[in-house]
């Protein structure tokens, strides 16, 4: 239970700074963070997230992650769906609070909770679903990486973070960047029909891109000898 509990602080803290760099301080903000501050915002809650409970969980966070790392071959089946609950739960939580804060806004709060999207004007489908596939094997390669047995670090946390960041500057423009159903899911909720109606993609190409990166490392492809 501790283990599962880890997950849901973590996501919280992921999600929670990262979707409320979007909604008080991002591009509609009084102080706009930008892209680039954005993009830092939720690379630094997933480095706070991963020193702060990865001891205890593995700091998954994600449930395109927890697939990966089931696939490759470093945790039991058993643990993959509390995982992927407990990951849901608190960015549900983290959404949840930033709906409660920004609710007292003078005025009133008009603009979204920092749901993942795309603009069907600018973009198809095919283009948004590549990038957050593609995007998340990248990410969750990352991730098998630095914390394999054979290339292990104490900067692993850091690295994964800023990878996160990374990714975010190149896709905020396409989708908002998701890479993580959990972070998805729990914006959408709060963000009307429209987030929804596209809440799907952000759930099926992450875990597909996971998936990839699972088998690729479970191969040991890219692990030294």
């Amino acid at each position: 239970m501790k283990t599962y509990l880890a997950e849901v602080l973590g996501t919280f803290l992921l999600v929670f700074i990262g979707t409320a760099s979007v909604v008080t301080g991002g591009f509609g903000g009084a102080l706009p963070l930008g892209q680039e501050g954005i993009g830092l915002a939720f690379g630094i809650g997933l480095i706070a997230a991963a020193y702060a409970i990865g001891p205890i969980s593995g700091a998954h966070l994600n449930p395109a992650v927890t697939l990966g790392v089931f696939l490759a071959g470093r945790m039991p089946a058993k643990d993959v769906v509390p995982y992927w609950i407990a990951q849901v739960i608190g960015a549900i939580i983290a959404s949840l609070a930033l709906w409660i804060i920004v609710s007292g806004q003078v005025g009133g709060h008009t603009g979204g909770f920092g749901a993942n999207g795309w603009d069907t004007t600018k973009w198809g489908v095919s283009s948004a679903f590549l990038w957050e596939l593609i995007g998340t094997f990248t990410f969750v390669t990352v991730i098998l990486g630095v914390t394999s047995a054979k290339h292990t670090t104490a900067f692993a946390g850091l690295v994964i973070g800023l990878t996160l960041a990374g990714l975010h500057f190149a896709i905020i423009p396409v989708t908002g960047t998701s890479l993580n159903p959990a972070r998805s899911i729990g914006p959408a909720l709060f963000s009307g029909t429209a987030a929804l109606s596209q809440l799907w993609l952000f759930i099926v190409a992450p875990l597909i891109g996971g998936a990839i990166a699972g088998v690729v490392a479970k191969a040991g492809i890219f692990e030294k000898d």
